[in-house]
């Protein structure tokens, strides 16, 4: 049995998918990175929202909602980013080509 994180892969499937454990690996750090972009992201965004409330007074509570979305986007896009890194990474470990030497027009 192989461990990929709180699951066990049986050994055939692992034998199956040498990569596997690879994959995972970079997924669990594409995830990582989100939840590290989020944090930072909101934090950042409603320390600089407090620092412009000084200048110009408006509710707490936008500045909760402004910070919170702002740290989700980026949050998301760093994971979107990184996660296709990985879903390369495992066509590359799987095929030996990387996707865009993969080509879907047979006809040529």
């Amino acid at each position: 049995m192989v461990n990929l994180g709180l699951s066990r892969v049986e050994d055939a499937v692992a034998a199956k998918h040498p990569g596997l454990e690879e994959y995972a690996a970079c997924q669990s750090n594409a995830f990582m990175k989100g939840l590290f972009t989020f944090v930072t992201g909101t934090s950042g965004t409603f320390g600089l929202q407090m620092f412009i409330q000084k200048k110009l007074p408006y509710p707490v509570q936008w500045s909760f909602l402004v910070a919170a979305v702002v740290g989700s986007v980026a949050s998301y896009q760093v994971t979107r980013m990184e996660s296709q890194k990985c879903s390369d990474l495992w066509l590359f470990l799987e095929t030996g080509q990387l996707p865009k030497d993969i080509s879907t027009d047979h006809h040529s």
